[in-house]
Order: C-alpha cells, then structure tokens, then sequence
C-alpha cells in the first residue's frame, strides 16, 4: 500500500488528510486515481520526502505527500 498524506488546503479539496491506497506503477498512475480529480496539476509532489514528478517510480510502504504551491518574497 501507498500512505497519501495531503497538506494545508489539499486536506478539504480532496476530502482527507491520509489514505491508504494500491501500489501504482508511477505518481502520475496513483493520481489517476478519481479520488485525486480536484487535485489541482501545479500540486507540489514528494515521495519519501523528496520532491517527485508525476513519473517518478512508486514501491510498496511508500509515502506520498501533496502540498499546495508556496511563494513569498
């Protein structure tokens, strides 16, 4: 399984703040999943706390984060 953690405003678009979802061959993959249709396509992405791609390669016990885009001065 695959935890997907959402952050700051992501946690009330999506509808959760974690879930546990099926292995997928990629990040683009796991997004595809309908449960991630509000999620906006400038979403910051990590993988293992690392930022990530949407190709980027997903493995069993792997945690995805979604953050919304940051900018300050």
């Amino acid at each position: 399984m695959i935890t997907v953690k959402c952050f700051a405003r992501y946690r009330a678009l999506l509808g959760f703040s974690e879930t546990e979802r099926p292995v997928a061959r990629t990040l683009g993959d796991l997004l595809a999943d309908p449960c991630f249709a509000d999620l906006p396509k400038d979403a910051l992405l990590a993988v293992n706390q690392s930022f990530a791609d949407r190709a980027t390669p997903l493995a069993d016990g792997d945690e995805v984060a979604l953050m919304p885009p940051v900018s300050g001065g």
